[in-house]
């Protein structure tokens, strides 16, 4: 029987109820998933702020949750965080010289010829050393010379090798250093590996002396050489995680020389770098694994960018 009352039965009563109270959380969830999203606090990152904790705007995170620091990105990384690498060489000229060559071996008449290096006669090239396992120092220097070379074109410079494994022998050593100085390079490096005794280990950088005689003349080169060659080994240690060699440079990674005639004869900033040795198992291990060749090419092409761009 009706009493007047236009409210619903109390069973229909508390069922809207329930719809109501469904929808009203639907809201609020919807409302807190858009904050979120839009950068609120626990989000990834924050709109214009920076990433949360234990995270990288990318959104990775480095061993025990700490940032993933990582630069093996198959790219060069920025040195010292200091603008866009892509481009930043543009305009600059950087030779690239892959010691001895591949095919010296079958020339050595050619290669014992003697050149004037200006303190000096020398052979115009060697062999190289190479592993006890046998693989070749000129190997390795034409394989990271050409990761170099493809790491600063990403950056706009320009690059000149001195061999491509396109020669038969050589060049010499007085050309080598002619190569660089006819493109008027912005630096220059040459790449090697030492054969030195097992036990003697890590990376050196070789800087060149004062030298004035005959065709050779190092005086406003050897500033700007030990730049480059300071630049080079901060960078190729950071990169690599080689130690500075234990044997030359006193710890410093650094070795003056006037008998080296690349250096001797060059007229732009040169240095060359001994990457480790082919004769101690450990750093052979280094040297004759591709992964950490692609780091030693990383490590020498951000030693030049730091040098040509401070």
């Amino acid at each position: 029987m009706s009493n007047g009352s236009t409210f619903p039965p109390p069973r229909r009563r508390r069922g809207t109820v329930l719809l109501v109270l469904a929808a009203v959380a639907l809201v609020a969830v919807g409302g807190w998933l858009f904050w979120r999203q839009a950068g609120g606090h626990g989000g990834p990152t924050a709109r214009g702020g920076s990433p949360a904790p234990g995270r990288t705007a990318g959104g990775g995170t480095g061993a025990g949750g700490g940032p993933d620091r990582s630069t093996d990105h198959g790219g060069t990384h920025r040195p010292g965080g200091k603008g866009d690498p892509h481009g930043s060489l543009k305009g600059r000229t950087v030779v690239i010289d892959p010691g001895h060559n591949p095919h010296n071996s079958r020339h050595t008449g050619q290669i014992a010829r003697l050149v004037n290096i200006g303190t000096a006669r020398k052979e115009c090239d060697t062999t190289g050393t190479a592993t006890n396992d046998g693989y070749p120092e000129a190997s390795f220097t034409l394989d990271v010379a050409r990761r170099v070379r493809t790491l600063l074109e990403d950056q706009g410079a320009k690059v000149v090798l001195t061999q491509d494994g396109d020669r038969s022998y050589g060049p010499c050593v007085d050309e080598r250093a002619a190569i660089g100085n006819k493109a008027h390079a912005d630096a220059a490096v040459s790449i090697h590996a030492d054969g030195s005794a097992a036990g003697n280990r890590g990376f050196h950088v070789i800087l060149p002396a004062r030298v004035s005689a005959g065709p050779a003349d190092t005086a406003a080169i050897t500033g700007p050489s030990r730049q480059l060659g300071e630049r080079l080994a901060d960078r190729f240690r950071a990169v690599t995680g080689s130690a500075r060699s234990n044997y030359i440079g006193d710890g410093t990674g650094l070795d003056v020389r006037g008998d080296l005639g690349g250096l001797n004869l060059s007229t732009v900033p040169k240095v060359f770098i001994e990457c480790g040795n082919m004769r101690d198992a450990k750093d052979a291990a280094q040297l004759t694994d591709g992964g950490w060749r692609q780091k030693a090419a990383r490590g020498i092409t951000e030693g030049i960018t730091d040098f040509l761009t401070r």
